[in-house]
């Protein structure tokens, strides 16, 4: 049997591609799942277009999203932004 390697990027095309894996990131309500599927968009759409955008440095974004990565609150935020996307919190619907 082959194993191959899955490059979450690979599969991530339209905007309609990066809302389902975010929803899906936050559905899981872990930080490092969140943070792997955000690197992952970011590489998708360039991360040297990313820099741009954020004004951030774009090695500094690799190794913000890599799994040793640990980016803070605005780096996240800026590129949720970038991506045309922003933070807003609901309350919990219990069972």
């Amino acid at each position: 049997m082959k194993v191959y390697d899955w490059e979450m990027a690979d599969d991530i095309e339209t905007k309609e591609d990066v809302y389902a894996f975010l929803e899906a990131a936050f559905e899981k309500n872990n930080l490092e799942t969140l943070l792997d599927v955000l690197g992952a968009i970011a590489r998708s759409k360039g991360m040297a277009a990313i820099a741009r955008e954020t004004g951030l440095n774009r090695e500094s974004l690799y190794k913000s999203f890599s799994r040793e990565g640990n980016p803070s609150f605005d780096t996240v935020a800026k590129v949720l932004d970038t991506l045309g996307f922003q933070l807003s919190i609901k309350q919990k619907v219990s069972a």
